[in-house]
């Protein structure tokens, strides 16, 4: 490829002399640089329309819009108002010949391009784009240019038709004022939309046509690729910028050292970092940082302390970045003694710890399940006026519940509360959580009213984990209050919530309450299962009330295809030891013809029942003779 380079040659000229040594792309070509038709435009106007007074004649509408806009007092309500007839001609051929016509005047083209768009609703085609954004390029108004390219981008991610923005671009170069600093500006504005991938191919397209992106524009498509998990493409760049001519900072390089440390590739970083200084550039403090930081990561402490020691040598000073990664570092292998001592260090230094150094030494701690430590860190940064964030809440009070400490951890929340530390929602549900599983349910209360009075808002979680506690031990009363409090709020009960209350109601022999609460539950639509049928059928026959556990089984079978077999054996144990052969043999023919099958349990108490009544006659019949 013929790469156009020289200095002289305008660019104009140099897209010109690029198609006459490229005839696959020349305009005239059926290449994808060809102009493409312009979509949306009216159709061909009438010449019987010369006929017509000037001000009424389609054939004039850009002519009177140029004489317009260049009126020294132009207002765009006396041109809606003096070309109202006419405004219904206007296509985007015409907003383009309007467009062009005001190069010279990028702000006229500006008001023109905000009437078309906003006050007239017309939606201007890519190629009214386009121009635009050369015309504010050429005129070195990059902001405004920027924002129309993103405009565009979003037109072409949401027009079902696929859209090339480069294409277009290119192909109004022929046409007005341009500058090759657009295709820059393309690729940031993809970057900057996370159009990561459309942005590396404006990147290629821009290589093909022989143009060489600036470092900025290279940094910023490097950069996204990185972050974009994009590895192989971040070294295909790399042998591109040296094939092209790309002249790297110092930036680049350390976004290239980053990508080392992503691809965990830390062993080839020292070539890396030589072939950086034969291109005269020195590692900065970002490169340190980089370096320091991916070597604590992988645990390779001793090339990250080394690097720390060569930075004083070669006069960079660490930053806060330096010390907090080399103390998550030494804190992630347990050595906290050695994390404090940089931490001294640190300040000793003359820097001042932020809430991430506080945070890295803290966590250190309470993974430890040393509390009592981190908790003076805690007061420490209060009193050097750092507040707590909501990372240092939930570390403490992970920590405090590890080791069991619940009291302390409490009495620590209401200190932070009291300091102004605003307790998040998930820290209070994690508590409140943890205190209901621990059987503590009056205490998960306690910070559950503190919870509402900081304005958080509880969920059917936090009422299913509370209600279960109650009922586990036996504060029924207690359950039923907060499940009417949950439907107050216009939260829905879950099933658990009334197993576990139907459970509890009839462990306490309070079967006709259990009954209405399984009622109850059908209307949010909720169906009983066996956890339920169980509960109530084992209530019933424990106080010998069979007959209401019969009426009860068959009333789940029937409205609910509900057919425990152990409801069912059950009450056919309970009726095998009151009830006579006769009556059992009926029981359990009803029970099969409503569909339950039979187990061996079932039989055993069948068995145990016929057995049961040969003793009795055998007993009267003793009893008779004698």
């Amino acid at each position: 490829m013929n790469r156009i380079s020289s200095p002289f040659l305008t660019p104009r000229t140099r897209i010109i002399s690029f198609y006459s040594t490229n005839s696959a792309l020349s305009p005239t070509s059926s290449s994808s640089f060809q102009p493409p038709t312009v979509p949306n435009s009216k159709p061909n106007i009438n010449p019987l329309y010369s006929f017509l007074p000037e001000t009424q004649n389609p054939n004039n509408l850009v002519n009177l819009i140029c004489s317009a806009l260049k009126k020294p007092n132009f207002q765009t309500i006396l041109l809606s108002n003096n070309l109202q007839e006419l405004i219904p001609y206007l296509g985007t051929q015409e907003i383009s010949r309007v467009l062009l016509r005001c190069q010279c005047e990028f702000q006229s083209a500006l008001i023109f391009f905000s009437w078309v768009k906003n006050d007239l609703g017309i939606k201007p085609s890519p190629h009214n784009y386009c121009i635009i954004v050369h015309m504010l390029v050429w005129s070195r108004n990059f902001v405004q240019g920027m924002e129309f390219l993103s405009e565009l981008i979003q037109l072409e991610s949401d027009n079902s038709e696929v859209i090339d923005v480069f294409q277009g671009l290119v192909s109004c170069a022929e046409d007005c004022n341009w500058d090759p600093v657009v295709f820059d500006m393309l690729i940031k504005a993809y970057l900057k939309d996370g159009l990561i991938k459309e942005g590396y191919r404006a990147f290629r397209k821009m290589v093909k046509m022989g143009y060489v992106p600036h470092v900025l524009a290279f940094n910023c498509l490097l950069s996204g690729l990185s972050k974009g998990n994009c590895i192989d493409k971040c070294w295909e760049l790399y042998k591109e910028m040296w094939r092209i001519g790309i002249s790297p900072n110092t930036f680049t390089f350390n976004i290239f050292i980053h990508v080392l440390c992503k691809d965990q590739k830390v062993d080839k970083v020292n070539g890396f970092l030589e072939k950086m200084e034969e291109e005269g550039f020195v590692p900065d403090l970002v490169t340190y940082n980089t370096l320091i930081g991916s070597y604590c990561r992988n645990g390779r402490l001793d090339d990250a302390f080394y690097l720390y020691k060569i930075m004083y040598r070669r006069g960079v000073v660490p930053d806060l970045f330096t010390y907090t990664s080399l103390m998550n570092g030494l804190c992630k292998i347990g050595k906290l003694k050695e994390a404090h001592e940089v931490f001294r260090r640190m300040v000793d230094r003359g820097l001042t710890p932020d809430i991430v150094s506080y945070n890295s030494l803290i966590h250190g701690y309470c993974i430890e399940g040393r509390t009592k430590e981190s908790r003076l860190l805690v007061h420490d940064m209060i009193g050097k006026g750092i507040l707590p964030d909501k990372f240092t809440c939930q570390v403490l009070v992970s920590g405090y519940v590890k080791v069991g400490s619940w009291h302390s951890c409490l009495n620590m929340v209401v200190e932070l509360k009291r300091f102004g530390v605003l307790i998040s929602c998930d820290i209070y549900k994690y508590l409140i959580i943890g205190l209901s599983q621990e059987n503590r349910p009056f205490a998960a209360v306690k910070l559950l009213d503190r919870m509402l009075e900081d304005g958080h808002k509880l969920d059917e979680e936090i009422y299913d984990k509370l209600i279960k506690s109650f009922c586990d031990n036996g504060y029924v009363e207690e359950a039923l209050l907060y499940k009417n409090e949950m439907l107050e709020r216009n939260l829905k009960p879950c099933l658990g919530i009334y197993q576990n209350l139907i459970n509890c109601l009839c462990r306490l022999m309070r079967c006709l309450e259990a009954e209405i609460l399984m009622q109850q539950m059908v209307l949010y639509n909720l169906k009983p299962d066996y956890n339920i049928s169980r509960a109530l059928i084992y209530a019933y026959c424990k106080a010998n009330n069979s007959k209401k556990a019969e009426s009860l089984l068959i009333s789940l079978a029937m409205k609910y295809q509900l057919y425990d077999i152990d409801s069912y054996n059950a009450l056919l144990k309970t009726k095998s030891e009151q009830n006579s052969t006769t009556e059992l043999m009926a029981l359990q023919d009803r029970m099969m013809k409503l569909g339950f099958v039979p187990n061996g349990l079932t039989y055993k108490y069948v068995l145990q029942g016929l057995h049961n009544d040969v003793i009795k006659d055998e007993n009267n019949f003793l009893c008779s003779y004698q």
